[in-house]
């Protein structure tokens, strides 16, 4: 193993020691690692501030005159010291790391590891140690598919490229997404933040492994990102849902490390996390595109890799990772089914609120045109069972927390009006507007009418089939209808009494409802 090795390898934040019952063991550097580590971060703290800030600073620097011939040794010379700094830090943290017995170690299996092309599977040497995500190897790489299972890459929209015949509201749009704008949407890619939150996610990532058995997975989708995954199998658990397997796709400014995963794991299902495009380990940026070849490489890992099939997979998001899911969903018909927890129905109008209305034009381009994340269109795509769950006190999806405001709401009325057109008329969307208008009250509808809803809805299915939209209802008085919808509605969403980020509790988690088949209803 050469100096380079050393000076140039990956931070290693962590090992596991002992199997089967793992402990973990943080790596402490020494005294000159730590050193040169030091510097090192907070240059780099400084680079990632300039970064942001660098339109103020190249205004300061060239009012002060630093970008006339006059100052160029000036500027020279910060460079070069900056240079020999940052050499200095690279040999300190060299030499400290070749030092330690346990950093040669990680760096023997990652060496190791990358010349047999593999990790060596869950019981492999690399897997030992917890390390900066982007020098892990590859574990699955969507390109080596062949056949049908290989899907063509998303690509940029026409609407997502500039189109510099228009007008310039669009060219601020574009110049607006691509600065500050999709940052704001997605935080998590920040690295400022992810910086501040390393700890946490490290803390986080080895729970995972130590008490769940999970394992760590990098996958390369059909665009070249690296998505870090984290997979838990349960298929051995005698409860009987480790067969499951719950895709958990985050929000905004969430990781899988402290994420949604806890609650479908705490419920024994198999699961699989993943991170966004520019999240913690995962390469990329988060434009819609990127997102959506990053969870179709994550679903094929799953079939390919994992071995589950699509019939028993669960897609599972939350806030902004409905947008994940419901995609998901639209190009693997065939799944189990989607739980969305506190899932808007279109972005655009979280957006427009919150930004000064003399802008709304320009916002409304730059999301239409670059980061149009519109679940309503996508769960028309998806036939198969879908539930929501809503938070009452959601302060993020709702305007001044006003239960009526919440953009859940709009997601659920949507589904529903496209898959039961002739239930769901306006009386009866008026009779669902004021149930949404307040918390949920218990479930109350009285035996009798559940019993003949159901039958209702079993017989048709049977005669028309259960694809969408479903025609039943045309020929039913507006109280069938109206009773029809208030069922209808009841058994797609739930309330959960929290706010945006509290964690589901696992009693919230349940399969999505189905119409069930004649021969596999019992009604109880």
């Amino acid at each position: 193993m050469s100096f380079l090795s050393y000076m140039f390898g990956p931070n290693l934040y962590m090992e596991y020691k002992g199997v089967p019952e793992p402990q973990r063991k943080v790596y402490e550097s020494g005294t000159v690692e730590k050193f040169g580590e030091h510097i090192l971060s907070t240059l780099s703290v400084m680079w990632s501030v300039g970064y942001y800030t660098s339109p103020l600073i190249a205004t300061f620097l060239y009012r002060r005159g630093y970008f006339v011939a006059d100052s160029m040794p000036t500027l020279a010379k910060i460079t070069t010291s900056v240079g020999l700094l940052v050499i200095i830090s690279l040999v300190m943290r060299g030499v400290g790391r070749k030092q330690s017995r346990v950093y040669s170690n990680m760096i023997k299996a990652l060496e190791a590891a990358r010349a047999n092309k593999t990790t060596g599977g869950a019981s492999g040497e690399l897997r030992r140690f917890d390390i900066d995500f982007s020098s892990w190897p590859v574990d699955f790489d969507v390109k080596s598919l062949t056949g049908d299972t290989k899907k063509p890459a998303v690509t940029a929209s026409r609407r997502e490229r500039l189109r510099f015949a228009t007008l310039p509201c669009e060219v601020i749009a574009y110049l607006a997404i691509n600065t500050f704008g999709l940052p704001m949407i997605y935080p998590g890619s920040v690295k400022l933040l992810e910086k501040f939150m390393r700890p946490m996610l490290i803390s986080g990532r080895a729970k995972l492994v130590e008490d769940d058995n999970g394992i760590r997975y990098k996958i390369k989708t059909i665009d070249s990102n690296e998505i870090d995954t984290l997979f838990i199998d349960n298929r051995g658990d005698n409860v009987g849902n480790g067969k499951t397997l719950i895709i958990c796709s985050e929000g905004n400014a969430g990781f899988y490390e402290v994420g949604i995963m806890g609650t479908p794991v705490a419920l024994k299902y198999s699961v699989l996390g993943w991170n966004h495009p520019g999240f913690a380990g995962s390469s990329g940026t988060p434009y819609p595109h990127q997102d959506k070849n990053a969870i179709d490489s994550v679903v094929q890992f799953a079939i390919n890799h994992l071995g589950f099939s699509v019939e028993d997979i669960i897609f599972y998001g939350w806030s902004i990772g409905g947008f994940s899911t419901l995609y998901a969903a639209s190009i693997y018909p065939d799944a189990k089914g989607v739980v969305l927890d506190a899932t808007f129905d279109d972005v655009l109008y979280l957006a427009v609120p919150r930004m000064p209305s003399q802008v709304a034009g320009i916002v409304k381009t730059a999301i239409r045109n670059y980061c149009n994340l519109n679940n309503a269109e996508l769960a028309q795509q998806f036939n198969g069972p879908i539930s929501f769950i809503r938070r009452t006190e959601d302060e993020i999806i709702a305007e001044d927390n006003h239960i009526e405001t919440n953009r859940g709401n709009f997601l659920v009325l949507s589904v529903l009006k496209h898959r039961y057109p002739k239930i769901f008329g306006v009386p009866q969307l008026a009779r669902i507007k004021g149930l949404l208008s307040k918390p949920l009250e218990p479930y109350s509808i009285p035996a009798s009418e559940e019993k003949l809803s159901m039958s209702r809805l079993i017989t048709y299915a049977s005669d028309e089939g259960k694809s969408f939209p479903m025609l039943i209802g045309a020929d039913y008085s507006e109280e069938v209808r109206t009773n029809m919808a208030v069922f209808l509605f009841r058994k797609h969403l739930r309330d959960y009494n929290s706010t945006h980020c509290t964690p589901l509790p696992g009693e919230y988690f349940t399969m999505p409802w189905d119409i069930p088949t004649e021969q596999g209803f019992v009604f109880t």
